[in-house]
């Protein structure tokens, strides 16, 4: 059972969508806890829809048309990501600012030790992953006309205040560690030398993978997407080597030389060398703000579910993570420096 109003989504559909054909199934894709997302079956093929969520939603967060206006940039360049298709700005026709894409069909991996890839194959789909993510933080978002998608400087400043900003309108309980975050990271901020694009959420369950081998055809989910440090979208890969395996991204505690996959130094050189880059700071810093915006991010999905417009059937279980994840935030800023 859908909860879009079929009959006007269709309408426009076909009108807005040369050769859409007519729609014939709507199913909500069951992951993800932010902007509810669609599989569309129509005479003509798959497409994807992607909407805000219904109801009152915290200052800048959902912004699916900037979404649009990302891979509307970035699919003409050859980057992987889904054609965009459409976007709807009348709430009249489903109740919430919309738009579609094309399907793309490929292999989704949930848990970062990939177990379905022979262990002499996984490397080379972490290559391919941190290669992707070299090739977007290269691009020229001048040129390819997103000049203002961003400010080119003080990201991490910026982000800090806008999770702090997101945190305190979403706040539900007192949390120490949160507040301690929230006191030493605008006084610690690392010094930015490069922009680019960045994603933001950049991991390997965002990426749709070639059914037979390790190529990249579409980066998902480009919410968090802005101009920005693309050292801090590294850093948020790279966390993935300092979180615990738990089926999801994280590798922490894996015998990476016998699962055939890369230690977080070989990551980061091959980063490096793909953008020109002699090394990498101490990311500890890093690691904390990532975990830090994180637990905003949870923060904003609690409070979804107290005003009772969660997007994801499994939103009590990512709120349960907030405390474990505040803990260590804190524990990655004792790491770089902090002190209780």
């Amino acid at each position: 059972m859908s909860d879009l109003e079929e009959g006007r989504l269709a309408h426009w559909l076909e009108v807005s969508i040369p050769g859409f054909g007519d729609l014939q199934a709507l199913e909500k894709f069951p992951d993800g806890q932010s902007n509810p997302t669609y599989r569309l079956e129509t005479t003509a093929g798959r497409y994807v829809l992607r909407r805000k969520p219904f109801g009152a939603l915290l200052p800048s967060a959902h912004a699916v048309d900037r979404e649009y206006r990302l891979l509307s940039a970035l699919h003409p360049t050859g980057f992987p990501v889904p054609r965009p298709l459409a976007l709807c700005q009348d709430e009249q026709v489903i109740g919430a600012v919309f738009y579609v894409m094309e399907m793309v069909e490929g292999r989704t991996f949930w848990d970062g030790t990939l177990p379905e890839v022979p262990a002499s194959e996984r490397r080379a789909y972490y290559e391919s992953m941190i290669d992707t993510m070299a090739t977007l933080h290269s691009l020229d978002h001048v040129a390819i006309s997103l000049a203002d998608f961003g400010r080119s400087g003080n990201y991490v400043q910026r982000q800090v205040e806008r999770w702090t900003k997101q945190y305190r309108s979403a706040q539900t309980d007192e949390i120490p560690e949160m507040e301690k975050l929230i006191d030493w990271l605008p006084r610690t901020l690392p010094e930015q030398s490069r922009t680019s694009i960045i994603h933001g959420d950049y991991r390997i369950d965002n990426l749709i993978y070639a059914m037979d081998r390790p190529k990249i055809l579409a980066v998902l989910d480009w919410e968090l997407t802005t101009i920005g440090d693309p050292l801090a979208d590294f850093a948020y890969l790279a966390m993935n080597w300092a979180m615990a395996a738990d089926g999801r991204a994280g590798l922490l505690g894996v015998d990476l030389g016998a699962e055939g996959l890369p230690t977080l130094e070989e990551a980061t050189a091959r980063y490096c060398a793909a953008t020109g880059r002699d090394g990498l700071p101490d990311l500890h810093w890093y690691f904390a703000y990532n975990l830090f915006r994180l637990a905003g991010i949870v923060q904003g999905i609690k409070k979804r579910i107290a005003d009772g417009n969660a997007s994801n059937s499994g939103a009590a279980a990512m709120a349960a993570k907030l405390i474990p994840l505040t803990e260590a935030a804190w524990m990655q800023a004792r790491l770089a420096g902090a002190r209780n």
